[in-house]
Protein backbone atom coordinates (compact mmCIF):
# COMPACT_ATOMS: atom_id res chain seq x y z
CA UNK A 1 0.00 0.00 0.00
CA UNK A 2 1.14 3.50 -0.75
CA UNK A 3 2.16 5.82 2.02
CA UNK A 4 0.81 8.97 1.49
CA UNK A 5 2.81 12.52 1.96
CA UNK A 6 4.51 13.40 4.70
CA UNK A 7 2.47 15.76 7.82
CA UNK A 8 3.53 17.51 10.76
CA UNK A 9 2.20 14.84 13.99
CA UNK A 10 -0.82 15.48 15.59
CA UNK A 11 -0.83 16.40 19.14
CA UNK A 12 -0.18 19.94 21.50
CA UNK A 13 1.02 22.45 18.68
CA UNK A 14 3.72 24.14 21.13
CA UNK A 15 5.35 20.56 21.81
CA UNK A 16 5.42 19.53 18.37
CA UNK A 17 6.92 23.24 16.69
CA UNK A 18 9.82 22.55 19.64
CA UNK A 19 10.53 19.09 18.72
CA UNK A 20 10.53 20.07 15.10
CA UNK A 21 12.73 23.23 15.57
CA UNK A 22 14.90 20.83 17.24
CA UNK A 23 15.50 18.18 14.43
CA UNK A 24 15.79 20.69 11.87
CA UNK A 25 18.74 22.33 14.17
CA UNK A 26 20.00 18.73 14.58
CA UNK A 27 19.80 17.98 10.88
CA UNK A 28 21.35 21.25 9.73
CA UNK A 29 24.48 20.64 12.83
CA UNK A 30 24.54 17.43 10.88
CA UNK A 31 25.34 18.59 7.05
CA UNK A 32 27.56 21.17 8.02
CA UNK A 33 29.97 18.46 9.62
CA UNK A 34 29.84 16.45 6.37
CA UNK A 35 30.71 19.19 4.63
CA UNK A 36 34.05 19.56 6.75
CA UNK A 37 34.50 15.70 6.79
CA UNK A 38 36.27 15.65 2.98
CA UNK A 39 38.40 18.36 3.80
CA UNK A 40 39.33 16.62 7.15
CA UNK A 41 40.55 13.32 5.58
CA UNK A 42 42.31 15.16 2.94
CA UNK A 43 44.33 16.60 6.43
CA UNK A 44 44.10 13.51 7.88
CA UNK A 45 46.01 11.43 4.83
CA UNK A 46 48.45 14.23 4.13
CA UNK A 47 49.17 14.02 8.21
CA UNK A 48 50.07 10.32 8.03
CA UNK A 49 52.10 10.39 4.83
CA UNK A 50 54.34 13.53 6.29
CA UNK A 51 55.11 11.58 9.86
CA UNK A 52 54.17 8.24 8.81
CA UNK A 53 51.46 7.67 10.91
CA UNK A 54 49.94 4.22 11.61
CA UNK A 55 46.09 5.03 11.00
CA UNK A 56 43.73 8.23 10.48
CA UNK A 57 42.35 7.88 13.80
CA UNK A 58 46.02 8.94 15.07
CA UNK A 59 46.10 11.86 12.31
CA UNK A 60 42.52 12.61 13.47
CA UNK A 61 43.40 13.02 17.36
CA UNK A 62 46.42 15.38 16.56
CA UNK A 63 44.46 17.55 14.19
CA UNK A 64 41.82 17.77 17.00
CA UNK A 65 44.60 18.31 19.64
CA UNK A 66 46.07 21.58 17.83
CA UNK A 67 42.37 22.63 17.48
CA UNK A 68 41.89 22.49 21.26
CA UNK A 69 45.15 23.95 22.14
CA UNK A 70 44.45 26.99 20.05
CA UNK A 71 40.87 27.47 20.30
CA UNK A 72 40.89 27.00 15.71
CA UNK A 73 38.19 25.17 14.63
CA UNK A 74 38.82 21.76 13.33
CA UNK A 75 37.69 22.61 9.40
CA UNK A 76 39.92 25.97 9.44
CA UNK A 77 42.49 23.91 10.93
CA UNK A 78 42.38 21.43 7.97
CA UNK A 79 42.05 24.40 5.48
CA UNK A 80 44.87 25.91 6.52
CA UNK A 81 47.38 22.42 6.82
CA UNK A 82 46.38 21.27 3.38
CA UNK A 83 47.06 24.44 1.72
CA UNK A 84 49.80 25.78 3.22
CA UNK A 85 53.76 24.95 1.68
CA UNK A 86 54.87 21.74 3.73
CA UNK A 87 57.74 22.16 6.00
CA UNK A 88 60.73 21.40 5.99
CA UNK A 89 61.44 17.57 6.88
CA UNK A 90 64.12 17.94 8.70
CA UNK A 91 63.22 21.19 10.45
CA UNK A 92 61.60 20.94 14.23
CA UNK A 93 59.38 24.27 12.79
CA UNK A 94 56.74 24.42 10.33
CA UNK A 95 57.51 28.06 9.57
CA UNK A 96 60.76 28.74 11.09
CA UNK A 97 61.75 33.02 11.37
CA UNK A 98 58.14 33.65 11.06
CA UNK A 99 58.09 37.48 12.22
CA UNK A 100 54.63 37.75 14.54
CA UNK A 101 52.49 41.14 14.81
CA UNK A 102 49.97 42.46 17.60
CA UNK A 103 47.06 41.57 17.28
CA UNK A 104 45.14 44.32 15.55
CA UNK A 105 42.61 46.49 17.74
CA UNK A 106 39.09 46.60 17.60
CA UNK A 107 37.75 50.41 18.03
CA UNK A 108 33.55 49.39 16.66
CA UNK A 109 30.75 49.68 19.65
CA UNK A 110 29.98 46.37 19.88
CA UNK A 111 33.93 45.24 19.82
CA UNK A 112 34.51 47.01 22.34
CA UNK A 113 31.16 46.46 24.51
CA UNK A 114 31.99 42.60 24.21
CA UNK A 115 35.41 43.12 24.77
CA UNK A 116 36.32 41.23 21.98
CA UNK A 117 39.86 40.26 20.94
CA UNK A 118 42.45 38.10 22.30
CA UNK A 119 42.38 35.62 19.83
CA UNK A 120 38.53 34.93 19.81
CA UNK A 121 37.61 34.71 16.28
CA UNK A 122 34.13 33.44 17.18
CA UNK A 123 33.90 36.25 19.52
CA UNK A 124 34.95 38.94 16.59
CA UNK A 125 32.72 37.15 14.16
CA UNK A 126 29.61 37.93 16.34
CA UNK A 127 30.81 41.27 17.21
CA UNK A 128 30.73 42.48 13.53
CA UNK A 129 27.27 40.80 13.06
CA UNK A 130 25.97 42.59 15.67
CA UNK A 131 27.50 45.78 14.75
CA UNK A 132 26.19 45.58 11.31
CA UNK A 133 22.68 44.92 12.25
CA UNK A 134 22.82 47.69 14.83
CA UNK A 135 24.11 50.17 12.39
CA UNK A 136 20.93 49.25 9.68
CA UNK A 137 18.75 48.71 11.79
CA UNK A 138 17.30 45.05 11.36
CA UNK A 139 17.32 41.57 13.00
CA UNK A 140 18.37 39.70 10.21
CA UNK A 141 22.20 39.32 9.03
CA UNK A 142 25.00 36.97 9.12
CA UNK A 143 28.48 36.24 8.30
CA UNK A 144 30.56 34.49 5.82
CA UNK A 145 34.29 33.75 5.49
CA UNK A 146 36.26 33.39 2.24
CA UNK A 147 37.08 29.45 1.76
CA UNK A 148 40.49 29.29 0.86
CA UNK A 149 40.45 25.47 -1.00
CA UNK A 150 37.22 26.21 -3.04
CA UNK A 151 36.89 30.07 -3.35
CA UNK A 152 33.49 31.14 -2.49
CA UNK A 153 31.87 32.16 0.70
CA UNK A 154 30.62 29.98 3.63
CA UNK A 155 28.13 31.17 6.49
CA UNK A 156 29.87 31.30 9.75
CA UNK A 157 27.42 33.02 12.00
CA UNK A 158 23.63 33.84 10.98
CA UNK A 159 20.41 35.50 13.13
CA UNK A 160 17.02 35.71 12.68
CA UNK A 161 17.31 33.12 9.46
CA UNK A 162 15.48 29.92 9.15
CA UNK A 163 16.72 26.78 8.79
CA UNK A 164 15.83 26.81 4.46
CA UNK A 165 18.17 29.96 4.13
CA UNK A 166 20.59 29.01 6.45
CA UNK A 167 21.35 25.51 4.39
CA UNK A 168 20.89 27.27 0.73
CA UNK A 169 23.32 29.49 1.67
CA UNK A 170 25.47 27.35 4.00
CA UNK A 171 28.14 28.04 0.71
CA UNK A 172 27.87 30.19 -2.13
CA UNK A 173 30.13 30.64 -5.36
CA UNK A 174 31.40 33.52 -7.49
CA UNK A 175 27.44 34.06 -9.07
CA UNK A 176 23.92 34.89 -8.23
CA UNK A 177 24.00 36.34 -5.19
CA UNK A 178 24.59 39.97 -3.87
CA UNK A 179 27.06 38.56 -1.36
CA UNK A 180 29.12 37.39 -4.67
CA UNK A 181 29.13 40.21 -6.57
CA UNK A 182 29.94 42.16 -3.56
CA UNK A 183 33.04 39.49 -2.85
CA UNK A 184 33.84 39.97 -6.34
CA UNK A 185 34.03 43.90 -6.80
CA UNK A 186 35.31 43.93 -2.97
CA UNK A 187 32.60 46.61 -2.37
CA UNK A 188 29.13 47.55 -0.81
CA UNK A 189 26.26 46.11 -2.48
CA UNK A 190 22.81 47.51 -1.65
CA UNK A 191 19.72 45.36 -3.17
CA UNK A 192 16.61 47.52 -2.72
CA UNK A 193 14.18 44.95 -3.79
CA UNK A 194 15.29 41.08 -3.76
CA UNK A 195 11.88 40.43 -5.85
CA UNK A 196 13.62 42.40 -8.81
CA UNK A 197 17.16 43.01 -9.03
CA UNK A 198 19.03 40.81 -11.60
CA UNK A 199 21.84 40.09 -9.06
CA UNK A 200 20.28 36.79 -8.28
CA UNK A 201 19.64 33.28 -9.48
CA UNK A 202 15.50 32.39 -9.35
CA UNK A 203 16.22 29.77 -6.41
CA UNK A 204 18.19 32.13 -4.21
CA UNK A 205 15.42 34.60 -5.20
CA UNK A 206 13.16 32.37 -4.01
CA UNK A 207 15.02 31.32 -1.15
CA UNK A 208 15.48 34.49 0.40
CA UNK A 209 11.85 35.92 -0.25
CA UNK A 210 10.67 32.74 1.66
CA UNK A 211 12.82 33.61 4.26
CA UNK A 212 10.54 37.29 4.67
CA UNK A 213 13.51 39.02 3.27
CA UNK A 214 13.06 41.91 0.67
CA UNK A 215 16.21 44.11 0.68
CA UNK A 216 19.73 43.50 1.47
CA UNK A 217 23.22 44.95 1.99
CA UNK A 218 26.41 43.29 1.62
CA UNK A 219 29.79 44.74 2.69
CA UNK A 220 32.92 42.82 2.04
CA UNK A 221 35.25 42.24 5.45
CA UNK A 222 38.61 43.79 3.88
CA UNK A 223 42.21 43.58 4.58
CA UNK A 224 44.70 46.65 4.04
CA UNK A 225 45.49 45.26 0.77
CA UNK A 226 42.41 45.13 -0.51
CA UNK A 227 42.05 41.41 -0.27
CA UNK A 228 38.27 40.00 0.63
CA UNK A 229 38.42 37.81 3.31
CA UNK A 230 34.70 37.55 4.32
CA UNK A 231 31.62 39.36 4.52
CA UNK A 232 28.39 40.48 6.43
CA UNK A 233 25.33 41.04 5.12
CA UNK A 234 22.15 42.22 6.99
CA UNK A 235 18.07 41.52 5.31
CA UNK A 236 15.12 43.85 5.65
CA UNK A 237 11.74 42.60 5.53
CA UNK A 238 10.93 45.19 2.79
CA UNK A 239 12.36 46.94 0.10
CA UNK A 240 15.15 49.98 0.58
CA UNK A 241 15.62 53.13 -0.54
CA UNK A 242 19.59 53.16 0.55
CA UNK A 243 21.88 53.51 3.58
CA UNK A 244 23.00 57.10 4.45
CA UNK A 245 26.43 58.53 4.04
CA UNK A 246 26.55 58.14 7.93
CA UNK A 247 25.84 54.50 7.65
CA UNK A 248 28.04 53.28 4.82
CA UNK A 249 31.03 54.90 6.55
CA UNK A 250 30.39 52.83 10.01
CA UNK A 251 29.90 49.61 8.04
CA UNK A 252 32.95 50.24 6.07
CA UNK A 253 35.15 50.91 9.54
CA UNK A 254 33.68 47.91 11.26
CA UNK A 255 34.45 45.99 8.24
CA UNK A 256 38.03 47.03 7.14
CA UNK A 257 39.26 46.35 11.11
CA UNK A 258 37.59 43.25 10.92
CA UNK A 259 38.88 41.82 7.83
CA UNK A 260 42.61 43.61 9.32
CA UNK A 261 42.03 41.00 12.42
CA UNK A 262 40.81 37.75 10.64
CA UNK A 263 43.94 38.27 8.05
CA UNK A 264 45.84 38.72 11.52
CA UNK A 265 43.81 35.86 13.04
CA UNK A 266 44.86 33.34 9.81
CA UNK A 267 49.10 34.31 10.24
CA UNK A 268 49.62 34.27 13.87
CA UNK A 269 46.50 31.85 15.62
CA UNK A 270 46.03 29.40 12.99
CA UNK A 271 49.61 29.25 11.99
CA UNK A 272 50.61 28.73 15.69
CA UNK A 273 47.99 25.17 15.52
CA UNK A 274 49.78 24.59 12.39
CA UNK A 275 53.45 24.54 14.25
CA UNK A 276 51.69 22.73 17.75
CA UNK A 277 50.45 20.17 14.90
CA UNK A 278 53.59 19.98 13.48
CA UNK A 279 55.41 19.34 16.94
CA UNK A 280 53.12 16.62 17.66
CA UNK A 281 53.03 14.79 14.40
CA UNK A 282 57.02 14.45 15.01
CA UNK A 283 56.69 13.38 18.11
CA UNK A 284 53.91 10.90 17.60
CA UNK A 285 55.23 9.13 14.20
CA UNK A 286 55.25 6.05 14.64
CA UNK A 287 52.62 5.72 17.75
CA UNK A 288 48.44 5.13 17.40
CA UNK A 289 46.96 7.20 20.08
CA UNK A 290 42.74 8.08 20.20
CA UNK A 291 40.84 11.22 20.06
CA UNK A 292 39.56 12.99 23.18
Amino acid sequence: MAEGPWSEPDGDGEAVREELARLRAEIHQLRTRMKGRPLVAQAQGMLRERYALPDAETAFALLQRASQQYNVKLRTLAEAAVSVPRPDGRSTLWFPGRARQAEPPLSFEEARRRHVGRGNRSAVLTAVLSQTLAVVGTGMGNVQTADRTEGGLRIERHTGHPAEFVDFFAYVGEEGTSCAKAAREVAQVTVQDVATDPVFAEDARSTILRAGSRACHSVPLTTASGRCVGMVSAHFERPLRGLTRAQLKALTVAAAETGEWLAWYDRTVVLDALEHLHTLGRAHGGDSISRR
